[in-house]
């Protein structure tokens, strides 16, 4: 046993987190294998729910509700921003059970608790791949048949806005996570909050159809819209691009954090006596 001195709320100790590295490798094998055990199509999973949800968005928002898709094919502009939605949510989702889903292991062994949320970002990085392969098949397939749709040099940010949407996902799920501690029913109202998020992202539809200045600028203010928008923009040259969005996106990932991880830091130590 170790003992040190009292420390920060803030504070997140990387060498000790860099020391479980293994532990973190351990994790997320874990988190792919158990997912899909015992299931017959296993991960081609990651493949059918985007296909399945682009359908539904094709059929209903597409052909009955005729919105706009920005002179975009349909099956593009729903995939490009479905796949980035799909990571964030899915982190978000994951990473916001780790104290109570992990409970029966934090009360024996320690390990840095951030290693589990950590690993849960980085395991569902295997799920985007395989999906943003999927897009680059369909975008490869509308290229083959002369549409005009081209990327442009913001695709280099491709990396960055990966980096964003994990952000966002684990600083929502840890500070979640810590907060459903205590309160139970707030993981209840928060996939309901999460259900409604989606539809204040211009997922199914471009930002260009938002004239309302009031409406427009509540939905910019929504982190997600920046780097759905910029994706979009990046890959099929659609979309709206602003470094002033992007960076805002930014600041409010990095402030999310640092709330998650002094929160988190302040759960953990007596986390055990709630649960």
């Amino acid at each position: 046993m170790v003992i040190r001195p009292y420390q920060r709320l803030w504070s997140v100790d990387f060498r000790e987190i860099w020391r479980y590295r293994d532990l973190i490798a351990l994790f997320v094998k874990r988190n792919i294998v158990v997912q899909y055990k015992q299931t017959v199509l296993g991960p081609l999973w990651y493949i059918i729910q985007p296909v399945l949800t682009v359908i539904m968005n094709m059929v209903v928002f597409g052909g009955i509700a005729k919105m706009s898709t920005d002179g975009t094919p349909q099956a593009l502009f729903y995939m490009a921003g479905n796949i980035c939605w799909f990571y964030f949510s899915d982190c978000l989702n994951k990473t916001s059970s780790t104290f109570t889903a992990n409970q029966h292991m934090f009360g024996k062994v320690y390990f840095p608790r951030l290693v589990v949320p950590i690993a849960t970002v980085l395991s569902n990085l295997l799920r985007f791949g395989i999906q943003l392969a999927l897009f680059l098949a369909i975008y490869l397939y509308f290229i083959i048949h002369g549409t005009n749709v081209a990327p442009n040099g913001y695709l280099l940010l491709l990396p960055l806005f990966i980096i964003m949407l994990a952000g966002l996902g684990l600083g929502f799920g840890i500070l979640v996570s810590s907060l459903t501690t205590k309160y139970r029913d707030l993981s209840i109202l928060f996939t309901f909050i999460l259900q409604l998020w989606m539809y204040g992202t211009p997922i199914v539809y471009p930002l260009s159809m938002v004239t309302d200045e009031t409406l427009r600028l509540c939905i910019m203010a929504n982190p997600m819209t920046s780097i759905i928008e910029a994706f979009k923009f990046a890959t099929l040259g659609q979309g709206y691009f602003s470094w002033f969005a992007l960076g805002y996106s930014f600041i409010f990932m990095s402030v999310l954090l640092i709330m998650g991880v002094v929160v988190f830091n302040k759960v953990q130590r007596s986390f055990m006596d709630t649960v």
